[in-house]
């Protein structure tokens, strides 16, 4: 076996796996809106976040770039991290990093309107939260 075909290239129908896709987009979809707007005002870079979300669900997005996108707000929405999340000034520090690298590798896929529909998104959630305080 040539050192080729020991490992899986990254374009490889050997690398998917559908299990663990499909575990991800049910832990975003049960949990990305709520932790999002408990943390909203501790979760740097809302806006990219979103528009991650919005992008993983868009039905133009190719498929392995969803499966990257909700690994990556799986960990966000995961009660349990590297630096816990309620460590003030540093806990979303692991899960911005995560979401970032995802975002910086797949940011061809992410649409203008991902990130404008995000903006209106993250404002409206801010406004709601001021008015509820």
């Amino acid at each position: 076996m040539t050192e080729q075909q020991q490992y899986p290239d990254i374009e490889g129908d050997d690398i998917l796996m559908p299990g663990t896709y499909d575990r991800n987009e049910e832990t975003v979809r049960k949990g990305f809106w709520s932790k999002l707007k408990r943390n909203l005002a501790r979760v740097p870079l809302a806006d990219q976040v979103v528009a991650a979300y919005y992008a993983a669900f868009d039905p133009a997005t190719p498929f392995r770039t969803k499966a990257m996108l909700l690994a990556a707000l799986a960990y966000f929405v995961m009660p349990f991290d590297v630096v816990p999340d309620f460590i003030l000034g540093f806990g979303f520090t692991d899960d911005m990093t995560v979401l970032l690298t995802a975002f910086g590798l797949i940011r061809s896929h992410v649409t203008d309107a991902h990130l404008e529909r995000a903006r209106e998104t993250v404002e409206k959630l801010r406004a709601e939260a001021k008015t509820s305080e």
